[in-house]
């Protein structure tokens, strides 16, 4: 009982800690938990499994609505049920986030940088500012007026993005490297204008306070139920993403020293695979297909982080946690 309550503690202090909206919150469970089960779900079953997160019926309602018009999500009518599948277009989108979610970190950089020049060969204003604003969402930095710069963006995304707003021909992309006369002080200097580091910095130490009592905590009693398993597993996703997909992903050369941003992979990464056992039958148990209950996870699922357990090994690992 004195374990349950320090979990459910934590989880409530991480649910009032959290900033959560419907949409958002939706976009996680998807993207973390449903595309790999397939990508579709019943509703009302979809309704049931956000109670815990403190959404409504309405608000779920109303969420999935909007993720529609916005074409990540295309609802199919059985009966009276309403089941909602990921698009084509929202699994473009989801599979650029679970490249830089769950991803092995960056290789070793070899000092190269990726510049795309936007107002030098016809791209109009406003598909020019939309760009801009998709590949910094894509880590890329304001390095001059109409250049943007990453040190090892995600190409297929980057191209993804060229081609989604009509500038396959309309900008030009050069790779450069510093001279050997640059001092490594001027490139951080370069680098800390590029982009807002301290925010970065800032947010990362907010995740490993509030996710280093949850990893102790089941240090010390165990992994939780499946519930708990799940709530806890979608608010760490939830809270890294939001965090993550704002960071560059700029190699240690340029960073500032001791930086958060490995320490909050590696507490991700090590709850995540604490939880993932029980967070995934807690899933299957809930959730609804068209077809019946959820199925399995895709081979894919069990690669991230490095690799997690199956489903067997995973209930074996809960039993000797518990």
């Amino acid at each position: 009982m004195q374990r349950q309550k320090r979990i459910d503690d934590l989880i409530a202090g991480l649910l009032d800690s959290i900033p959560i909206r419907a949409k958002s919150l939706i976009v996680t469970v998807y993207g973390d938990a449903i595309l790999p089960h397939g990508g579709s779900v019943w509703l009302g079953s979809l309704i049931n499994l956000l109670e815990p997160f403190g959404q409504s019926e309405r608000m779920v309602r109303t969420a999935v609505f909007r993720l529609t018009k916005d074409d990540w999500l295309e609802a199919t009518q059985i009966g009276r049920r309403s089941y909602y599948a990921v698009t084509d277009s929202g699994r473009v989108r989801f599979d650029a986030a679970h490249r830089r979610i769950y991803a092995a970190p960056n290789m070793p950089w070899n000092g190269e940088w990726v510049l795309v020049h936007t107002n030098c060969c016809g791209l109009e204003p406003d598909p020019r500012e939309s760009l801009r604003r998709d590949l910094a969402w894509q880590g890329f930095g304001q390095l001059a007026p109409h250049v943007l710069a990453h040190p090892a963006p995600d190409e297929e995304a980057l191209h993804l993005s060229l081609r989604e707003h009509d500038a396959m021909d309309k900008v030009v992309i050069l790779r450069a490297g510093a001279d050997r006369l640059t001092a490594p002080g001027s490139l951080k200097m370069l680098v800390r204008a590029c982009w807002d580091l301290d925010q970065l910095q800032t947010d990362y130490e907010g995740f490993l306070e509030r996710f280093r009592p949850v990893w102790r905590a089941m240090d010390d009693n165990g992994v939780p139920d499946g519930t708990a398993s799940f709530t806890i597993r979608t608010l760490l996703i939830h809270d890294y993403r939001r965090i993550l997909l704002r960071d560059p992903m700029l190699p240690e050369e340029v960073l500032p020293p001791n930086w958060p941003g490995a320490a909050a992979r590696l507490l991700c990464r090590n709850i995540y695979r604490a939880v993932q056992g029980p967070a995934e039958q807690h899933l299957m148990q809930t959730l609804e297909t068209a077809d019946g209950p959820l199925p399995g996870a895709l081979p894919y699922f069990y690669d991230r982080f490095g690799g997690l357990m199956d489903g067997t090994e995973s209930r074996a690992f809960s039993a000797v946690m518990t």
